[in-house]
């Protein structure tokens, strides 16, 4: 994929192929020396791996991502997704990619050796999902949706449908889905309609709509095993009457054939972004003959696709700070390029006859992208933080340990898909103003990546969602014992960084952070205490803004420790520059960023209660 990259040769405009989506060295010193992810072989689980297979792994994620996603990233937006004579037309390179994570067992890699898997940490499965999604964001979802659906069924399906559907699915034959939405219930999953009668043979008769489904259907895999929630008939009302189905587009016969189980595409939703995605509407059971088998128990099936919202939420937040990376690499090779305007020196004066001075040497331009660097890096370690800390929570040998890393994930994960999403798109919005008129022309990628990236805050469960589940479940959940779990890691942290004079003052400024934080969640818990539910949740979304603005502070102070560590004690791995850029990225962000959680205080703890309907005149009329 060429775009025009603005380079100056004989007074002309060159076309360069801009091949630097990410940073390798950034993942591996996330991964090698800040995470210490080979510790993780220690665990009997993780036992038969070890730093050197990591790597190669990684390398190889990069190696196909640079030869064959990232080539396609801008096809695919040209020439997106739709909906033709009945059926879904896609990109080809959407085959290849799904020949390739079947061929090198992806999207079984996490899975148990039992269920055909690989036992490789989440944490590598995800630095290996960042280094693809960085190449092609419309690309990686297809596997990834593959691996989520045959996720729920080796882990609550019986044998049978294990036997069934897994090794077809891991070897890429047959794709996956997750059916969830309906038009008249959007997120509001207790209203769903689509219904399964019980046959004589043990299925069930499926019926109903499913809107945005991502992946749903196209050319390039032989059968779609979309993973459907459905309420039987007689179950209780709203979510506790929820179950799980495996249905197929074609269900098996008993010779081995297929044929058509009454799934229909009928059509797909033309998007903004991620154009090369293709987002369905499946209508099951049109003619009565669609058939479902159920998965684990009846009335169980919410909470067991909460298992795969879950690991979706952080792919989400993982795609967005992917997008975003990519989006800062392109900012930074156009600065480095791009002559416009001469430095103001001596004098406050500039010399007009001298050169135009390339952008990156102005501060305001410098300011954009440093926020784009402490945005996508501080996003990847929290993601990849989060990551480990799955790993922790499903093989550490110690009970105690295995369910602080679980309450610790549970924390997360509303801000590890919400804050990369967020702040994703305003990092690269700040790379469109580097660009300028450039930016919003389809001659460079920015404009692309700025549309990719606006789906990430809506998808599984909007930011408002996410907050609501931060602030009303994960703060208060089992008595506080999760948010109780992270102030101890940061406190932590605060400890390590303030071993070292540089880091001192940035420590403090965290553990201020810390109390402001905690000033300000004590006053709305009083809301709670006296059952005034709807004030205490009613500003969710500020406080998701200020609890995950300290995450990250938290994380870039993790990384300039380790980098601080590195370069007092000489054992570098990469140049001293590397080391010295991530303090000084975590000082940008400290000095621009961490100050934002005061006016989220404010707001937090202001006594109008302005957005809420029984305390106010309707002023929305």
């Amino acid at each position: 994929m060429l775009f025009v990259s603005f380079s100056i040769v004989n007074n002309k405009y060159t076309t360069l192929n801009m091949s630097k989506y990410m940073s390798m060295d950034n993942l591996k010193f996330i991964l090698h020396e800040v995470l210490e992810v080979e510790n993780l072989c220690s665990l009997e689980k993780y036992q038969d791996h070890d730093k050197q297979s990591f790597d190669i792994l990684l390398d190889a994620t990069k190696d196909h991502s640079d030869k064959v996603y990232y080539p396609a990233f801008k096809e695919m937006d040209e020439d997106p997704a739709r909906y033709e004579d009945g059926k879904i037309i896609v990109h080809s390179v959407v085959g290849e990619a799904m020949k390739i994570a079947g061929e090198n067992g992806m999207i079984g890699a996490t899975f148990d050796y039992d269920d055909g898997g690989m036992q490789l940490p989440h944490v590598i499965y995800t630095a290996a999902s960042h280094i693809a999604e960085c190449a092609n964001n419309s690309l990686t979802g297809y596997a990834g949706l593959t691996s989520g659906a045959c996720n729920l069924i080796v882990s609550f399906g019986d044998q049978e449908l294990k036997d069934t559907y897994a090794p077809k699915m891991m070897a890429g034959e047959w794709a996956g889905t997750m059916c969830l939405t309906e038009p008249q219930a959007g997120s509001s999953l207790s209203d769903i309609t689509t219904s399964a009668q019980r046959n004589e043979d043990g299925s069930f008769k499926i019926k109903g709509h499913k809107i945005f489904i991502s992946g749903g259907d196209h050319e390039y895999s032989e059968n779609f095993i979309h993973l459907v929630i459905a309420r039987i008939e007689g179950a209780p009302a709203g979510t506790k009457g929820i179950s799980l189905f495996v249905v197929p587009k074609l269900r098996i016969k008993e010779d081995g054939s297929l044929e058509n189980n009454d799934v229909v595409t009928a059509g797909d939703f033309q998007k903004m972004g991620q154009r090369g995605y293709c987002t369905t509407h499946l209508v099951f059971g049109e003619k009565d003959d669609c058939q479902g088998w159920l998965v684990g128990a009846e009335n169980k099936g919410l909470k067991y696709m909460f298992q795969m919202m879950n690991g979706a939420r952080i792919d989400v937040g993982l795609t967005a700070a992917s997008t975003a990376t990519a989006a800062y690499y392109a900012s930074l090779q156009y600065a480095k390029e791009r002559p416009q305007g001469r430095r103001i020196l001596e004098g406050g004066k500039k010399n007009v006859e001298a050169e135009q001075t390339l952008i990156i040497k102005h501060p305001d331009v410098r300011r954009m992208l440093l926020l784009q660097k402490a945005v996508t890096e501080g996003s990847v370690a929290l993601l990849l933080t989060a990551s480990k800390y799955h790993d922790l929570s499903v093989a550490s040998a110690n009970e105690d340990e295995r369910e602080k890393y679980h309450d610790l994930l549970e924390i997360l994960t509303p801000i590890a898909k919400t804050y990369p999403s967020e702040m994703g798109r305003i990092s690269i919005n700040n790379g469109l103003q580097i660009f300028g008129g450039y930016g919003f022309c389809t001659d460079f990628p920015l404009e692309q990546y700025y549309r990719d990236v606006r789906i990430m805050s809506l998808y599984e469960g909007t930011t408002g969602i996410q907050s609501l589940d931060l602030l009303g479940r994960k703060v208060v959940m089992k008595n506080g014992a999760a948010m109780k779990a992270l102030t101890a890691e940061i406190i932590s942290a605060i400890k390590a960084a303030g071993t070292f004079d540089e880091l001192k003052p940035y420590a403090e400024k965290l553990k201020e952070a810390s109390k402001t934080l905690e000033e300000t969640l004590m006053h709305l818990l009083q809301f709670a205490m006296k059952g005034d539910h709807e004030r205490y949740i009613s500003d969710a979304t500020i406080f998701m803004e200020m609890m995950s603005n300290i995450a990250i502070a938290w994380q870039w102070l993790v990384m300039a420790t380790k980098a601080k560590e590195t370069l007092v004690t000489g054992k570098t791995i990469f140049e001293s520059s590397f080391y010295e850029n991530k303090i000084h990225t975590m000082k940008f962000y400290y000095k621009y960023e961490l100050p934002k959680i005061s006016s989220c205080k404010e707001t937090l703890m202001h006594s109008d209660t302005l957005t809420i309907l029984e305390s106010n005149k309707e002023v929305l009329a």
